[in-house]
């Protein structure tokens, strides 16, 4: 079983203020922190990047590409340099530097136990309410989390015509995959504000 990781990186940071991926963590760079768990964890890692930075040495990945315009046509940029024999393919974020070995051992074990995709998730604590008014059940909310896994098959097929989607889970779904969903961690953070980047400095030590 051949086991690879996207890694995505290639988002210009408009909401943070600059790309908050190259910050300083811990000692090295956010998506260092990222790219290290994926390598634990797999076979090879491909890194994705603003395309003014594909030319830079990066060390801890196995390829580096440039990501597209939309975080679907990054993922699918990454996906063209996954070797074709690859049997499982996990996508993260850069922006979930935080390691947790736990997550990414029970995605593995989802998709390897028949999903299509394995989704880490958490409960929602906070009160939900819609904008135009009224109480959302929670209950029946959860927060999405990467890693996602993938059987390999099932992700390029998902991504076969370019489709745009909030998460690679999606895509699957709605092209008739079984997605399952796992126990993620309320220390995977993910990185959107300078807020965020300090609870990640007490977690990544």
């Amino acid at each position: 079983m051949s086991t690879w990781a996207i890694v995505v990186a290639g988002g210009s940071g408009e909401r943070f203020g600059q790309r908050k991926q190259y910050l300083p963590l811990g000692g090295a760079r956010v998506l260092d922190w990222a790219l290290r768990a994926a390598g634990q964890h797999c076979d090879g890692v491909v890194l994705v990047v603003p395309a003014d930075a594909a030319g830079e040495s990066e060390p801890l990945a196995t390829t580096v590409v440039p990501g597209g315009t939309t975080r679907s046509a990054s993922v699918r940029a990454g996906l063209a340099a996954v070797p074709s024999d690859a049997t499982v393919i996990f996508v993260h974020d850069a922006a979930r530097p935080v390691p947790v070995p736990g997550v990414w051992e029970r995605v593995r074990a989802g998709v390897i136990g028949g999903a299509d995709a394995v989704v880490p998730v958490v409960p929602i604590s906070d009160s939900l309410r819609a904008v135009g008014g009224g109480a959302i059940d929670r209950a029946g909310v959860v927060a999405v989390q990467t890693p996602q896994g993938f059987r390999a098959e099932a992700l390029r097929s998902a991504h076969h015509g370019a489709p745009e989607g909030t998460d690679d889970a999606s895509l699957v779904e709605a092209a008739g995959g079984r997605v399952v969903v796992v126990d993620g961690d309320e220390r995977n953070l993910k990185i959107t504000t300078p807020i965020d980047l300090e609870r990640a400095e007490l977690l990544c030590r």
